[in-house]
């Protein structure tokens, strides 16, 4: 008598989830004029342990708004140059500032390399809540005006939480 066995393996594949970090830029001078107060430099240079190598975020992309060619808009940018710089990254500067859905578009398509890793969003505040609304999340809330620290973490559609980013002598919660 012979006896056959078939055993059926069903293999799974594991994906790492992803995470999409949206941060503020860095502070700004009260007057509104361009660039960036010795605390918003002294905030991109703490992001660059906050998100550096050692950290736990596994930032792979980061994405800062296109900034105008007459100065303006370049907070985002000088914000995560250190971090990219860093990092080893090029920092996509391909979409505007009023277009969440080219943010969306950009983390769709990165989402989609083999091994991708997280995502660092850098953009102007009153823009955040549109992208994360872009990036799948129903509800989301209106970033603070006096806020510069906060981090909202996405994943899967799902603002997940909120939390600072922790720099000495720039954060008080």
């Amino acid at each position: 008598m012979k006896l056959l066995v078939f055993v059926l393996v069903f293999g799974t594949a594991v994906f790492a989830q992803q995470y999409q970090y949206l941060i503020r830029h860095g502070e700004k001078p009260a007057n509104g004029s361009q660039g960036l107060t010795v605390q918003g430099e002294e905030r991109a240079q703490c992001l660059t342990t906050v998100f550096g190598p050692s950290s736990a975020y596994n930032i792979g992309y980061i994405m800062a708004e296109t900034p105008k060619s007459n100065g303006d808009r370049t907070r985002p940018l000088e914000t995560v140059t250190p971090l990219a710089e860093e990092l080893g990254l090029t920092v996509d500067i391909s979409c505007d500032r009023d277009d969440p859905d080219c943010v969306a578009a950009a983390v769709a398509a990165y989402q989609s390399t083999e091994g991708a890793e997280n995502v660092l969003i850098c953009w102007e505040h009153g823009e955040l809540t549109d992208i994360a609304t872009s990036l799948g999340v129903a509800d989301a809330p209106e970033y603070p005006d006096a806020d510069y620290n906060l981090i909202w973490t996405v994943t899967g559609g799902d603002l997940i939480s909120t939390t600072s980013e922790d720099c000495p002598g720039l954060d008080t919660d």
